[in-house]
């Protein structure tokens, strides 16, 4: 399995779009905005509905269970500070509460080589620092 300890992650940095999903990632929750025009759920967040263009955007939280959409192998790293790790799987999970709704993050708790298509997955956090908490994800239990 991949060795994360030793990791050092780039810290992402909130902006007014995503401020609300990396407060509620901080209280280990994971939210999405949905639409109040037309219900809609999304990921990444937007300023405006990607179906209907509504304006009226809420966050709120979403059951962190989904399957793995897409993934790859990294065997190798573009930045030192993943080196670590190396190999493991960075996914793509789309949440069954959100169709449509990609996340990345990266299979934790297990062999790379269990990364497949249509996996189930489940959300996982893992603080990066007093203000950011990582959403990530492990094989469903």
């Amino acid at each position: 399995m991949s060795d994360w300890s030793k990791v050092t992650r780039p810290i992402p940095v909130p902006n007014e779009w995503t401020k609300p999903f990396w407060d509620a990632a901080k209280q280990e929750v994971l939210a999405l905005q949905r639409c109040q025009s037309c219900g809609h759920l999304q990921h990444p967040p937007y300023p405006t509905c990607t179906q209907c263009m509504g304006i009226d955007l809420k966050f709120e939280p979403v059951e962190g269970k989904g399957k793995i959409y897409a993934y790859t192998i990294m065997y190798h790293t573009g930045d030192k500070r993943f080196a670590p790790a190396v190999p493991y799987a960075s996914i793509i999970v789309e949440l069954d509460a959100a169709p449509g709704a990609l996340l990345a993050g990266n299979l934790l708790d297990a062999p790379y080589t269990e990364a497949k298509v249509g996996r189930p997955v489940e959300v996982v956090f893992q603080k990066l620092n007093d203000d950011i908490t990582l959403p990530q994800f492990r094989l469903a239990r």
